[in-house]
């Protein structure tokens, strides 16, 4: 067995634009679920349109880059819109099937033929990171050294998400210790007795809906600057990510999401490397190909474990968590 490999490729997971994009996207799910109680399964469609509205308004109207990332956003909060307005007044259960309906069908939306002349269907997109590669500081050379040894524009991307990471936590830090944040937290407590108070829940719900959307976009531009856009990355099993990285590091705090992004894609990548290798030197009983598989197993099981042990999450307040009182 190549321990030198395994240790190698998971430590690379640290400073990953993967693990960079799943903590703006966590962040963004942290502001919904966290903050403002709202159960949403969707986070995957957030970070759709945002990738895809960054990369298509590049690629089909030859827009500059930093034009396509403010309408990737734009696309985010106009979606939170478009899902709020009819969902937001179900109950916490409904509005899960809602949303992850809704993402599942913004992922079948840029599969189908019909749009194919900007989405290009399954194929994805790509080629549309040029003018951000322009504007690189960093000179054309190689930089860091062991696993986090980067070429200019690997360093760019991972710089570059580094700055809106913690741009996107600053603002839910900030925004959570204003009266905006106050309200949204006892919204999360007790909606009824907020609007005795005679504030517009459904407003503080929409208003906390498109932050946390705007946040998911970015997450989701970040996650495709480095390569392309792929409709199929945007499955289930992303949100399900999310949902495993917010639990984790804690949803009611502010770099618990950032945290739990980080501890995840490392584990998930040392298992990722791990359990293959240890079924090719024969100490586990299963194929190679079953072997990549068990890991998502382990993230399901991992996920159930802390729901029941530890809710509130590595950083979190176990009174902060709604769904355990």
């Amino acid at each position: 067995m190549d321990f030198g490999s395994i240790f190698g490729n998971t430590a690379a997971y640290l400073f990953s634009p993967v693990t960079i994009a799943y903590a703006l996207a966590a962040t963004g799910l942290a502001v919904h679920f966290g903050y403002a109680g709202l159960l949403n399964f969707g986070m995957a469609a957030f970070m759709a349109v945002g990738g895809y509205g960054y990369a298509i308004s590049v690629l089909s109207f030859g827009l500059p880059w930093w034009l396509g990332m403010l309408i990737g956003l734009a696309c985010g909060a106009l979606f939170a819109l478009v899902l709020g307005i009819p969902t937001l007044r179900l109950r916490a259960d409904y509005l899960a099937i809602a949303t992850i309906a809704a993402a599942e069908i913004v992922r079948l939306l840029f599969l189908t033929e019909v749009f194919k002349k900007w989405t290009n269907s399954a194929g994805g997109l790509s080629g549309y990171s040029t003018g951000f590669r322009d504007i690189n500081p960093f000179p054309p050379g190689t930089y860091g050294f062991g696993p986090w040894t980067y070429n200019e524009n690997d360093l760019w991307n991972r710089v570059f998400g580094l700055i809106m990471l913690a741009l996107a936590v600053f603002l839910v830090w900030a925004l959570m210790r204003s009266p905006w944040g106050r309200v949204l937290k006892g919204i999360r407590e007790d909606e009824d007795a907020v609007r005795s108070l005679g504030k517009n829940v459904f407003a503080y719900k929409m208003q906390a809906l498109v932050v946390g959307g705007i946040i998911g976009a970015l997450g989701g531009i970040v996650f495709v600057l480095p390569s392309a856009v792929v409709p199929g990355s945007y499955s289930t099993s992303l949100t399900f990510f999310l949902w495993t990285i917010l639990l984790l590091g804690g949803a009611a705090t502010v770099f618990g999401p950032t945290l739990g992004a980080v501890v995840f894609w490392v584990v998930f990548a040392f298992l990722g490397n791990l359990i293959p290798q240890l079924a090719a030197a024969g100490f586990l009983p299963m194929t190679n190909v079953q072997a990549e598989t068990v890991r998502f197993v382990l993230v399901g099981v991992v996920l159930m474990l802390i729901v029941i042990f530890r809710p509130q999450g590595i950083l979190g307040d176990k009174r902060e968590m709604t769904f355990v009182k």
